[in-house]
């Protein structure tokens, strides 16, 4: 591409959290006009470095110049006044307050007359932002807890570009979003590149990565490793770069029989749910050590059900049986072996602001308390290590914070939850969400010895190629009813599964 003025640059950057070394000598810049990727593994590094340059936290060694001058933010409001925005992994919404509050956060009170905040006009100006960027449908002066992951993140998005930033850090954003919300995504970033702005793109999807990027820099173990130009791109190359060898062995299962055992452990009959993602007269069955894929388009009551089979969500009519037994609740769900794997992990599967080991042993608390009520500390200990251990979690010791780990291994720790129980159901909703082609290829490895052990998993997912690649059967769900069930000794293809979504 033609060499743009450079508007930021990187140099010499280090930051360590312990013992860990995040990173390590980071040197890169950006130009304007610029969309430059960054891909790597989880703990990468990738992160961490746009979290420095957005004023999130500070770098132990390095300097950067942002438009020519020095550039070292004291927090994310001072860069973002400054012209540099981002747009968080994590959630990044306070659901107590209203959508309008959300987006004017900590500059409500320019919106002051005297002592009383004008809502009306904040809540108007709220709405144009919100209809600027393409997600009008979202109501400003609404408390925003009511919305579901994918919209809180949109209104993320607006908060930031209210501003106008020269300078934009999208962090797995696209992962929370369905396909509009990713389209507004797109939008934004070539209209920033248009007008000679510049933005940072990070995810773990090599298709839209390869698609929207000029450049991609690539990360591993804190170090960059590679920073290829738009002419190099290339999905093996790329993919090398990242994990410092080939993948081995099978990606999805190796495996094409997808044959089902006649044993059912969980039935829905004539399931009924009322909502903002409904359920009707919904029928579903799964069987011993079968992987069954869910799927459809955003709000179509995949992950309403989910929380269903979970007992977390009552249907209105119908019933829930697990073992021939009526499932009752959260808490009956776990006595009769079923973990789930919640969509929005930080704040409904993890607790962020815990250690690893009380994560992991939550989960498992009747199984590590050898005499019903007494849970020594070396039994906690053993019980947490093991699953560190199994499921090769990166971490200084259990003792770490979960919201100082990477995507990635959370997900792990939340997996580790279920998995040290012994769950013989599991109910994964999107549980590769925003992790690397490595964790993906452990977690599918981990789905498919699972299914051996007679194990039974459901995997609901916005990933059609997931789907076809784990699934013994897929059943695609539109306007919160069964459009059609895909078996896997049939071979479906996407065009089979996309004609029952839309």
């Amino acid at each position: 591409m033609e060499k743009q003025e450079v508007i930021l640059t990187v140099e010499h950057m280090d930051k360590n959290f312990g013992s860990t070394k995040a990173l390590r000598d980071v040197t890169l810049s950006i130009r304007k006009g610029e969309i430059r990727g960054l891909i790597g593994e989880n703990g990468s590094g990738k992160s961490t470095v746009t979290s420095i340059i957005a004023g999130m936290q500070k770098a132990d060694r390095g300097q950067m110049t942002y438009e020519g001058k020095s550039w070292e933010p004291s927090s994310m409001i001072e860069a973002l006044e400054q012209g540099i925005g981002m747009i968080v992994q994590e959630s990044g919404t306070v659901p107590g307050i209203t959508v309008a509050e959300n987006i004017f956060l900590a500059d409500v009170d320019r919106f002051k007359t005297g002592p009383v905040i004008d809502r009306k006009k904040m809540n108007k100006n709220a709405q144009d932002i919100l209809d600027q960027i393409g997600a009008g449908d979202i109501d400003a002066a609404h408390i925003t807890g009511i919305y579901d992951i994918q919209s809180r993140k949109l209104i993320e998005i607006a908060r930031v570009m209210r501003k106008s930033p020269q300078i934009l850090v999208v962090d797995e954003t696209t992962t929370a979003l369905s396909q509009k919300g990713r389209d507004i995504i797109y939008s934004i970033m070539k209209k920033m590149k248009k007008e000679g702005k510049s933005v940072f793109f990070i995810s773990h999807d090599m298709e839209e990565i390869m698609e929207e990027c000029d450049t991609l820099t690539v990360l591993r173990d804190g170090v960059i490793i590679r920073t290829f130009e738009k002419e190099e791109f290339d999905e093996d190359a790329i993919k090398e770069s990242m994990i410092g060898r080939e993948l081995e062995g099978d990606y999805y299962r190796s495996d094409d029989e997808g044959r089902l055992t006649d044993e059912v452990v969980m039935e829905l009959s004539d399931v009924n749910l009322v909502g903002a993602e409904p359920l009707i007269d919904l029928n579903l069955v799964l069987h011993k050590g079968e992987i069954l894929g869910i799927g459809g388009l955003s709000h179509c009551g995949m992950h309403s059900l989910g929380k269903v089979m979970f007992g977390a969500l009552h249907p209105q009519e119908g019933k829930v049986t697990v073992w021939g037994r009526e499932l009752k609740d959260e808490a009956d769900a776990m006595n009769l072996g079923i973990g789930y794997v919640s969509k929005d992990r930080d704040t409904e599967s993890l607790v962020l602001h815990a250690p690893i080991r009380d994560n992991i042993a939550a989960g498992g608390l009747d199984k590590i308390s050898g005499n019903g009520f007494l849970i020594t500390p070396k039994a906690e200990k053993d019980y947490v290590s093991e699953q560190i251990k199994n499921l090769e979690i990166k971490c200084q010791d259990m003792n770490q914070y979960v919201s100082a780990l990477s995507g990635g291994n959370k997900q792990k720790v939340v997996f580790g939850k279920w998995v040290g129980r012994g769950s013989d159901i599991l109910i994964l909703d999107c549980p590769t969400r925003g992790i690397d082609i490595g964790v993906k290829q452990s977690m599918y490895q981990l789905m498919s010895r699972m299914k051996k052990e007679g194990k039974s998993i459901v995997i609901i997912s916005e990933e059609m190629a997931e789907l076809i690649g784990m699934a013994d059967r897929i059943v695609i769900l539109k306007d919160g009813q069964s459009r059609c069930e895909l078996m896997r000794q049939d071979h479906p293809q996407e065009a089979d599964i996309i004609k029952y979504m839309i």
